[in-house]
């Protein structure tokens, strides 16, 4: 049961722009890191400690950033489910 003072979390259509920039922001700085990482990785000879963990580095960014499309996706069908409850359950 719900009590009277409880508050429940609501996302509208005007966090909309907030969370999509904050999307883009985690975008640009995935992008940013892997080339970091991989400038890194080249000041390195190859199989060093150094040059195995920032190829570490960089297939743990890379997986990442390869997941970003399912991330936006999940986003962005849970925001739509949302708006879509909030709004059937008024009438």
């Amino acid at each position: 049961m719900k009590k009277n003072d409880e508050k429940i979390a609501e996302v509208g259509l005007n966090e909309l722009f907030g969370i999509a920039m904050t999307f883009v922001v985690v975008t640009i700085g995935l992008a940013i890191g892997i080339d970091v990482v991989s400038d890194f990785q080249a000041d390195y000879t190859a199989n060093s400690l150094e040059y195995n963990a920032s190829g570490d580095g960089l297939t743990g960014l890379s997986t990442l950033s390869g997941k970003l499309p399912t991330i936006a996706v999940v986003i962005g069908a849970a925001l739509l489910i949302g708006i879509l409850i909030r709004n059937l359950s008024n009438r």
